[in-house]
């Protein structure tokens, strides 16, 4: 019988389409659980169909009109299908709802980035950064698009403060041959994520729920299926 946890270990393995048919069946079981649906959303988004994750948030954002978390992961998948003006509404109110959370800040500065307003990602950064000040990823990610934008002492500064505090120190007098590695670039890093304790069940599936959406290795990989679901939209 499938269960939620198999379907969640099934989706850590990249098996996308198995945790696909997991979720459905857990679905088909109890088809009150919003929870189901909420991960349903974003294998349906990992899948690159858009059309299906966004009914999953329309019925989420129906029963819970001001739950921050659906309304800011429904913005991502409207992003993905190229509609720019109403993901920006709800990045916007997913930010009213919760101003306090620097999470927000990072998502919307992230989307701004990738629609070219690169003033606004910054200023979206630092306002997170101001909320978390030992939020690496923060810096890391304000850096790149100063450096999109030329200012590269002041992306300089960024990346080294997210160096500080990772702990990660560049070697230094070093002389350079054949045999080095390349330079370490930065990279961007998907934003943390909020705890989604606040807003979901206390089910004991919930352990496995929270540390597949809350591990910060795991929200790395959400610049590759960004990446992959505009490949599909495309093709």
């Amino acid at each position: 019988m499938a269960s939620f946890e198999q379907s969640v270990a099934y989706f850590k393995e990249g098996k996308f389409e198995e945790a696909l048919i997991s979720i459905d069946s857990c679905i088909s079981v109890d088809n009150s659980n919003a929870e189901y649906y909420f991960f349903r959303a974003r294998v349906f988004t990992r899948l690159g169909k858009f059309d299906r994750a966004l009914e999953d948030f329309d019925y989420l954002t129906s029963l819970e009109p001001y739950n921050p978390s659906y309304i800011s992961d429904r913005a991502v998948v409207l992003h993905l299908m190229q509609q720019n003006e109403e993901a920006a509404i709800e990045f916007d109110r997913a930010l009213n709802l919760e101003p306090g959370n620097p999470y927000r800040y990072s998502s919307r500065a992230y989307f701004k980035d990738r629609i070219g307003d690169l003033q606004g990602a910054i200023e979206d950064y630092t306002k997170a950064i101001e909320l978390d000040p030992e939020d690496a990823v923060a810096y890391n990610n304000r850096g790149l698009v100063e450096e999109k934008l030329g200012y590269k002492e002041m992306a300089q500064r960024s990346f080294k403060k997210a160096d500080d505090l990772v702990g990660y120190t560049p070697k230094e007098n070093v002389k350079p041959s054949n045999d080095d590695q390349p330079k370490k670039k930065a990279v961007f890093s998907m934003p943390k994520q909020e705890n989604p304790a606040k807003y979901v069940s206390l089910n004991s599936y919930m352990d496995t729920f929270k540390k597949i959406f809350t591990d910060k290795s795991t929200w790395n990989e959400f610049i590759d299926f960004i990446s992959s679901g505009l490949k599909s939209k495309k093709s």
